[in-house]
């Protein structure tokens, strides 16, 4: 595990705590809403496919963007829905859930992505046989 890596996961694990914190601040202020949206959005999908135990191709990294979006929303939902079910909805249980999430997950390594096991995401030239 490179340090890089290390440094991924611990911003990652207090990202959440953060959007948390940030709510703290007067309402209605961009410095309120925008680090728990953007956390929301992407600090728990984040949280599932990063780090990879090598470092990913350039084709690989914009898929784990690209699914980090849909699985932290979805796992928004879940755990909203959860939250409701109970009777126990605030935003505060609600980012409390996320950032507990968040940390335990950045524990474990990500999980694998396609782009990132197979070749086809960046092909190398291919040396044509002589007198072919």
């Amino acid at each position: 595990m490179t340090v890089r890596q290390n440094q991924l996961r611990a911003i990652l694990a207090l990202s959440g705590w953060a959007a948390l914190a940030a709510t703290a601040l007067p309402a209605a202020t961009p410095a309120r809403w925008l680090p728990v949206l953007l956390y929301v959005s992407l600090g728990p999908g984040l949280a599932l496919l990063y780090p990879q135990p090598r470092e990913l191709r350039p084709g690989a990294r914009l898929e784990a963007l690209a699914l980090a979006a849909p699985l932290s929303l979805s796992f928004g939902a879940l755990v909203s829905t959860c939250l409701f079910l109970v009777h126990g909805f605030s935003a505060t249980a609600f980012l409390v859930s996320l950032a507990a999430f968040t940390t335990v997950a950045c524990a474990f390594p990500g999980l694998p992505l396609p782009a990132a096991t197979r070749g086809a995401v960046e092909r190398t030239k291919r040396v044509r046989p002589e007198g072919g």
